[in-house]
């Protein structure tokens, strides 16, 4: 994890990120916390997570600053899931003002916040930014996993928690389960403890940054410049279609013709629909460049290329 504060006492090994949250949000439900704000564009699913957990989940704007703090005020709501490193999926870092004001609201109202921390080792353009449960560990659940960093197979993550619902998450720990890999954490620790670990993240940022250069070198030459975003950090990153595009029938185009993106209005709050929302978003793409070479990427971004046009017969290069 970034630099965070982590105690033995307030650390539970879960088997991966989800399982983390879900422990978590029953713990804060339990607590008496009834609503958890959401971010919207966020990540898929995790209103149903809430839901099941028995909080009442509601959308939050997120801008270009990261999550809309007056509007989180406005909500109601006594706890709040983010990315702040860099948010899913509009790949913005949640600015620094935006940080403090987070914090001061959620001591105003007696939260939480729950920090999802997904990708924030893979920065490009400087050192990773601190972590939120660093600056106020009363106040904040980090959950993390290896899932990003070595691979979706091994189920392992963690849940750092403020010391009040550090019981209520071993809980329900010990009612849904016997605990996580045993084997695999004895293996993660030795990968640490001899810095394999750590030369292995260098060397994947490094083969992730090269893959981000030739992502935005081939966008640039086929859309033209200013319309991938969030490219500072992580796997994906969000490219901007014409106003006249549809993100939908372009992705579904571009699925047919083996290549696999999503359109941002999968990521919105409820309905997968933008266009249903009061407050919608220009159409755009979300792209993964993690787990695709430096060929496959071109062609993709090509592909994609002739299907805007196609389907936008406006639309010049």
């Amino acid at each position: 994890m970034r630099s965070g504060f982590a105690a033995a006492e307030g650390a539970v090994i879960v088997s991966g990120f989800r399982q983390g949250l879900t422990f978590a949000l029953a713990a804060i439900s339990r607590s008496g916390i009834r609503r958890i704000a959401l971010e919207d564009p966020g990540p898929r699913e995790h209103d149903v997570i809430a839901r099941r957990a028995g909080l009442d989940a509601v959308p939050v704007r997120v801008d270009s600053e990261g999550v809309d703090v007056e509007h989180l005020r406005s909500s109601g709501a006594r706890a709040v899931l983010v990315t702040p490193a860099h948010q899913c999926p509009t790949g913005v870092a949640l600015a620094p003002a935006r940080r403090r004001a987070l914090l001061t609201w959620a001591n105003e109202v007696d939260g939480v916040i729950l920090e999802d921390d997904y990708d924030a080792e893979f920065r490009y353009d400087r050192q990773p930014v601190g972590s939120l449960q660093g600056l106020d560990p009363d106040r904040v659940i980090a959950l993390g996993s290896v899932s990003k960093t070595l691979a979706p197979a091994i189920r392992l993550g963690w849940v750092l928690a403020p010391r009040r619902f550090v019981p209520g998450i071993v809980e329900e720990k010990r009612l849904s389960t016997r605990g996580a890999p045993a084997l695999d954490q004895e293996a993660l620790a030795l990968l640490m403890e001899t810095g394999r670990y750590d030369r292995h993240l260098r060397r994947m940022r490094d083969t992730y940054r090269a893959r981000r250069d030739v992502l935005a070198a081939e966008v640039e030459c086929t859309f033209g410049p200013g319309r991938l975003e969030g490219l500072a950090a992580g796997c994906h990153a969000l490219l901007r279609l014409p106003d006249d595009a549809s993100e939908a029938a372009v992705a579904e185009a571009a699925a047919a013709r083996g290549v696999r993106v999503n359109p941002l209005g999968r990521y919105r709050f409820g309905e997968p629909d933008a266009a249903a929302h009061v407050d919608p978003l220009p159409p755009a793409l979300v792209i993964g460049f993690g787990n695709v070479d430096e060929e496959r990427i071109r062609r993709g971004i090509r592909v994609i290329d002739r299907i805007v046009r196609s389907l936008s017969p406006g639309t010049r290069r």
